[in-house]
C-alpha cells in the first residue's frame, strides 16, 4: 500500500513532462498533463521539498574534471556526522553514500588528472575519522543516472489499478 510520500499518477505525469521539457512553463505543463495552471503550480510546490534538489546534471568533464573515481572508506563509527561534513567541504566530492558491510562509505569524486586525484585522495585520507580507503578509477559510464524508466514503470502500475 502506498504511503503518504508515494507519488501519485498526476505527480508522475508532471515529473515525466518536466524530464522531457525541463524549461516548460507552468502553463505548458498544465496543457501537457491536462490540468489547470493553479493545480500544476500547487503540485510542483508540494513536490519540490519532497524531491530534493532539482539541480541539473552537469558533466564534470565540462568543468575540467574528466576523471571519476570511487573511494570506499572505512571510518570510526562515532565520527560519521563530522566526517560527512568534512567530505562535503571537498569540492571534488560529488556524492557520498553510507553502506552496510565491511565498507562504511562510498565516495564519488571527480578530478582533473591523476595528480589531482592523488591530491584528493590525500584530502579524503586525512579527514578525521577515516581509517582506511580504497580507490577505483571509473573507466567509462555504462548507464548514466536515470529515473525516467522507473517513473514510466510506476505510472504504468498506477494506470493498471
Amino acid at each position: 500500500m502506498p504511503s503518504a510520500d508515494t507519488l501519485d499518477e498526476v505527480d508522475i505525469r508532471l515529473l515525466l513532462a518536466l524530464r522531457e521539457e525541463p524549461r516548460a512553463t507552468v502553463v505548458a505543463l498544465a496543457e501537457r498533463v491536462g490540468l489547470s495552471r493553479n493545480t500544476v503550480q500547487a503540485r510542483l510546490a508540494k513536490l519540490e521539498p519532497r524531491l530534493g534538489s532539482f539541480e541539473r546534471r552537469i558533466d564534470p568533464a565540462s568543468l575540467g574534471h574528466p576523471l571519476t573515481a570511487f573511494i570506499t572508506v572505512q571510518v570510526t563509527q562515532q565520527m560519521l556526522g563530522e566526517l560527512a561534513e568534512s567530505m562535503a567541504q571537498i569540492p571534488e566530492v560529488v556524492e557520498v553514500f553510507g553502506l552496510t558491510g565491511a565498507t562504511d562509505l562510498l565516495v564519488r569524486v571527480v578530478a582533473v588528472d591523476a595528480d589531482d586525484l592523488y591530491r584528493i585522495a590525500g584530502q579524503v585520507l586525512a579527514t578525521p575519522g577515516v581509517e582506511r580507503t580504497n580507490f577505483a578509477l571509473a573507466m567509462r559510464s555504462m548507464v548514466d543516472f536515470r529515473l525516467t524508466p522507473l517513473l514510466r514503470k510506476a505510472l504504468a502500475e498506477r494506470e493498471q489499478k
